[in-house]
């Protein structure tokens, strides 16, 4: 053992040498290469090519475009989670706290009290790139909602919650239809026909967050209960009717003429049978063969994520919207598979804690709350969410009443049918990149979303007690 050690070290003796011989080889090189070399001209801003000093290279590399991406990246997830904690302590979905802390970060509350620092964070050039990741994160995030998405249980209860489904669209749709004769003369974009502003007000105001519902009843243990069953099942048929009406809005702002948008809807259609007759059965047949061997099961995550991005390119090169692509792309992945509980799992930690806080920042960069600047404002901003929680509320619990629910069940239904959330913030950001509503519309409306879903968590306390309980006792059995 003595003699071995004694081995290795006279073997390691030779190392200092090998670097004093490598230096002095670097040395020579450096040497005959200076003297073959021409002479070179003089540059005339020798002074501006040399850093003034250390601090001024440094923000130099902090102010590139990556630098500041990646600063912008670091503070809205610290800051997010913070107000999401927040949040969750008064009992309210974490969405809630992250969309709270995009709209401190933006102009409405640190641009107001700190512009300076506003400016540093979020300067206006960097928004392009800070627009396309969280897009990123949307695409993603969709395609996670798309596989939630559970269609046999549409199937089995969408005759027992038709009615309830239909009339937490129609009214809040007529509402919303009704409200923009007001709102269009003086808050349309210039230059938006009346239609496409009257259908989006429509759509807007029909919205039910699925994905927040379903995490709101999941912590209150009601996910597999009637009330939840019916519940999710009316949430499930309300995106799908308002993510399909918003594709058509979607067309026709951008084609302008209902001709050209029908042709829009024409190739969309096409593109939707393709996923679901073509696309769906080469997926099972794939997953089924690759998803049981971890060596190949690369293969067929990279097949489904390029599925993803390729039905996201299609229906925005199409003219619709790549979130509806990768909604779709949800919708054909084969359910109840461990493969895809696994992919679900992965995609939509990564999207929610990365990706989807760098869109709730944006969000909050666009609302600006000082735009309502006077009481006329404010009151058609109450008017809204009043509108909003009406046609929700009163049209999803007189319809459960109407087909046979207690009273309390039919109130907790509205309550629920009201969330809004993340799922409305999406589609705002659509009208907004369309042009379809202006600044101070998009702030109104995302302030109503937060005030629809700020009231679901303590009505559904009232109503249903025992859920307010387990809600309360599920961290403890968690610790």
């Amino acid at each position: 053992m003595n003699r071995e050690i004694k081995r290795l070290d006279s073997r390691f003796a030779i190392y200092p040498l090998c670097l004093v011989l490598f230096g002095a080889a670097l040395w020579l090189i450096l040497l005959v290469g200076s003297a073959i070399q021409p002479s070179l001209p003089t540059p005339t801003t020798v002074a501006a090519a040399v850093p003034s000093s250390l601090s001024a290279e440094l923000y130099r590399n902090l102010r590139s475009p990556l630098g500041v991406l990646l600063l912008q990246i670091l503070v809205i997830i610290a800051f997010t989670r913070c107000c999401a904690t927040v949040m969750r302590k008064f009992g309210q979905p974490e969405v809630i706290g992250e969309v709270i802390g995009g709209i401190l970060l933006g102009p409405s509350v640190l641009g107001l009290l700190w512009p300076a620092a506003g400016a540093l964070l979020f300067p206006a050039t960097s928004l392009v790139n800070l627009g396309l990741l969280s897009q990123i994160g949307l695409i993603v995030f969709m395609f996670v909602v798309g596989m939630e998405l559970d269609t046999e249980v549409l199937t089995k209860k969408v005759r027992s919650a038709v009615l309830i489904s239909h009339a937490s669209i129609i009214l809040p749709f007529l509402l919303g239809s009704l409200l923009s004769l007001v709102l269009y003369k003086g808050y349309a974009p210039v230059g938006v026909p009346f239609t496409p502003f009257c259908l989006f007000m429509g759509i807007a105001m029909s919205i039910t967050a699925f994905p927040v519902l379903a995490r709101m009843l999941h912590e209150r243990g009601l996910s597999r209960s009637p009330l939840g069953t019916v519940a999710l099942t009316c949430a499930a048929v309300d995106d799908l009717t308002a993510w399909c009406a918003l594709a058509v809005v979607a067309a026709i702002s951008r084609e302008g003429t209902i001709a050209n948008s029908l042709i829009v809807t024409a190739l969309c259609g096409l593109h939707i049978a393709a996923m679901l007759f073509v696309a769906r059965p080469f997926l099972e047949r794939l997953i089924e063969v690759r998803a049981t061997e971890n060596a190949r099961e690369k293969g067929a995550i990279a097949a489904v994520l390029f599925t993803v991005f390729f039905s996201a390119f299609m229906t925005e090169a199409i003219g619709i919207h790549a979130l509806f692509g990768a909604f779709l792309a949800g919708i054909v992945i084969p359910k109840k598979t461990a493969f895809r509980e696994a992919l679900a799992v992965r995609l939509e930690n990564f999207s929610t804690i990365i990706l989807l806080p760098l869109f709730f920042a944006l969000s909050g960069l666009r609302t600006q709350i000082n735009l309502l600047n006077d009481w006329a404002s404010w009151i058609l901003c109450a008017v809204i969410i009043l509108v909003a929680i009406t046609g929700k509320f009163v049209g999803s619990a007189g319809a459960a009443r109407w087909s046979g629910s207690t009273w309390r069940e039919s109130l907790a239904i509205g309550a629920l049918m009201n969330t809004r959330g993340l799922v409305e913030l999406v589609a705002l950001n659509i009208g907004y990149d369309l042009g379809i509503i202006t600044p101070a519309i998009f702030t109104m409306m995302v302030l109503m979303a937060l005030v629809t879903t700020l009231m679901t968590g303590p009505l559904l306390g009232l109503l249903v007690p025992e859920a307010l309980a387990a809600s309360h006792e599920k961290p403890a059995a968690d610790a």
